[in-house]
């Protein structure tokens, strides 16, 4: 029997740029939905409409990709409008069944909630906890806090079925959403990538004995900035000539942390490319000898899993990390742990590291075992597909 039509919202990335969302929608076409995607025009993909691998995508205009508070208004504001033509249009074209909901932020209930008057079923997907993260960013928990936590709320009331990225998120699904215990389910990001296929470019390492790799978003919560002033103390202040930095990605924070870079007199050691290919990156993650995941310790970071430690950990490489609930779980003893957000304090980690390859050898086989036997994507699908059909149910 045909498997009905699903819809999926996503709004701070296109597809098939998110990597989750991406794995998701062609896990749900291979097991026979049609899967139709609404997400945003922007970072080089801004077709209206295409079919890609057999998934219906939409995409919406955005005022801009926000990096203050009243540019997340205007973001989100424009992204709702966008988003809810959209979910209609996709409504009446493939009689959708099911509309699940990627945040953040945590108002796209507002878009799904008057589908369920046609009895549509709604999954929320929780990719970041928004709350924590508004506080991560803007430092205080002010009036607009408050009202992200009631927008986090009515997301989880509108929810039939919710999926956690990991266990911190699933407890507070249970406790804050008020879910029961089997109306939650844990889909893990797990990166369905193979390094087999990539050789290392030593071009890459610009004639330095090491090359320390960043890959990811580059906002107010991601401490790009940290790994930058830890370049800067590897270099100017313990005279390390032989590291070369490959920071690749980008984000509201990008052009201020190039000019941060420029300021530190770095051009020379630290390079940002910004948005990249995905050969580019997979040929960078199998050159480095190192990755770096610099998200500082806050209760925002601690609930996340971050997708760059697993594609280290894909490509067998070692890294360096703060000291993050989450990172430990995904990470176990394939990573060194700086346990305050120093600058300094990573860029002495990062130093001793790179001058202990036995431990950077085995560090990147743990992780490398660890994706594959107990983080692996194909687990992920399965809590998927219980998720969809408990819903659908």
């Amino acid at each position: 029997m045909k498997k009905p039509a699903v819809l999926i919202i996503v709004e701070n990335l296109p597809v098939p740029l998110d990597r989750r969302v991406w794995q998701e929608a062609c896990a749900l076409r291979d097991a026979g939905y049609e899967v139709i995607v609404i997400c945003p025009q922007m970072r080089g993909f801004t077709l209206a409409e295409e079919r890609l691998e057999g998934i219906q995508i939409y995409r919406h205009w955005i005022s801009e990709e926000a990096g203050g508070f009243f540019g997340f208004l205007r973001e989100y504001a424009s992204a709702l409008w966008g988003e809810s033509k959209l979910a209609w249009k996709a409504w009446r074209r493939h009689r959708v069944r099911l509309i699940h909901l990627c945040n953040p932020p945590d108002l796209l209930f507002l878009v799904a909630w008057p589908f369920k008057l046609f009895g549509v079923r709604v999954i929320y997907d929780v990719h970041d906890v928004w709350p924590e993260m508004f506080e991560a960013k803007f430092g205080k928990r002010r009036l607009f806090y408050w009202i992200i936590r009631v927008a986090e709320r009515l997301t989880y009331a509108c929810a039939d079925v919710v999926m956690a990225t990991n266990e911190s998120v699933q407890r507070i699904a249970h406790t804050r959403g008020r879910k029961k215990p089997d109306r939650v389910f844990v889909v893990r990001t797990a990166p369905k990538i193979s390094g087999v296929n990539y050789q290392p470019d030593p071009a890459l390492k610009r004639k330095r004995k090491f090359l320390v790799g960043y890959v990811g978003v580059m906002g107010d919560a991601d401490g790009v900035n940290y790994l930058i002033d830890a370049a800067a103390h590897l270099v100017h202040k313990l005279g390390r000539k032989d590291i070369q930095f490959l920071l690749m990605g980008t984000g509201p924070q990008y052009s201020r942390l190039t000019a941060h870079r420029d300021r530190l007199q770095l051009q020379d050691f630290v390079e940002l490319p910004g948005r990249v290919s995905n050969e580019f990156l997979f040929t960078a993650l199998r050159t480095i000898d190192l990755g770096v995941a610099c998200d500082p310790i806050n209760p925002y970071n601690n609930h996340c899993t971050m997708n760059k430690v697993l594609e280290f950990m894909a490509f067998a490489k070692p890294q360096v990390m703060f000291d993050l609930k989450e990172g430990r779980v995904s990470a176990g003893d394939a990573a060194a742990y700086v346990t305050e957000n120093s600058p300094v304090r990573l860029a002495c980690t990062i130093s001793e590291l790179l001058d202990n390859p036995a431990a950077r050898e085995r560090m990147g086989r743990l992780g490398e075992e660890r994706l594959r036997t107990e983080l692996n994507w194909e687990r992920s699908v399965d809590q998927l597909l219980k998720a969809y059909q408990t819903a659908l149910g």
